[in-house]
């Protein structure tokens, strides 16, 4: 059983705004939606931030919280009609829909607080101008930090260890995030936007888009000539 920090200006329904949570074992703490609660804020294993109505206000915590420094993971509750406005500056690690079953919000849970297991193979991946290291759990542009979050850096590291490969979004939800849920494509598609913004317009690409299919990572071997758009 995990504690949560629910985030929420709603503080008379918050069982309304995650309802699969009532169904959950979980201990869940509820605190104000502001950065004066956050001085006060009881420790979590799990930050979970309504962004449902108040968009603007959640992304200016999002970015309060990412800069101070967090000391617990961080997803968005949002719903559907809201993933439009998210972006790479909001600073979470994960987003969970309002309208999420108990299976899926318990597996993002979960995969929020898993620790990083070595997987026994070369830690530092290098491909052009971009490095990856497994081990220090961190990525670098021409020698640059990017400042990726947790489902952002597993989704470039996977994709880096397999070059070439085109995998569909439900593969990549499979593989990356660890569950097989349908209807959470769009969570793909909203990460491999963030990371593109990171990694900036020059080197965007190298997450191509394969119509009609889904993604894959392209070297420099794969510029020319190639049919994928970014």
């Amino acid at each position: 059983m995990a504690t949560l920090l629910l985030l929420t200006n709603d503080m008379h329904a918050s069982a309304e705004i995650l309802p699969a949570l009532e169904l959950l074992p979980h201990q869940v703490k509820v605190a104000q939606a502001e950065a004066t609660a956050l001085l006060d804020a009881p420790v979590a294993d799990v930050i979970l931030l309504d962004a449902r109505r108040d968009l603007v206000g959640a992304r200016s915590l999002c970015r309060l919280i990412e800069t101070t420094g967090k000391e617990a993971p961080l997803l968005v509750i949002i719903s559907e009609g809201g993933l439009a406005a998210l972006s790479a500056d909001w600073g979470f690690d994960d987003l969970l829909l309002s309208s999420a079953g108990p299976a899926e919000v318990e597996v993002r849970i979960r995969l929020a607080m898993a620790p990083v297991v070595s997987s026994g193979v070369d830690p530092v991946i290098q491909t052009g101008n971009i490095t990856i290291d497994e081990a220090g759990y961190s990525a670098k542009l021409n020698g640059q930090q990017l400042d990726l979050t947790y489902t952002e850096f597993e989704l470039l590291k996977y994709l880096a260890q397999h070059p070439g490969r085109v995998f569909s979004r439900q593969q990549l939800l499979s593989d990356v995030w660890g569950y097989d849920y349908y209807g959470g494509t769009r969570t793909v598609d909203v990460h491999v936007r963030r990371l593109r913004a990171k990694l900036g317009p020059e080197y965007e690409s190298v997450i191509g888009t394969v119509r009609n299919v889904g993604y894959r990572f392209v070297t420099q071997s794969f510029d020319e000539g190639s049919r994928v758009s970014s």
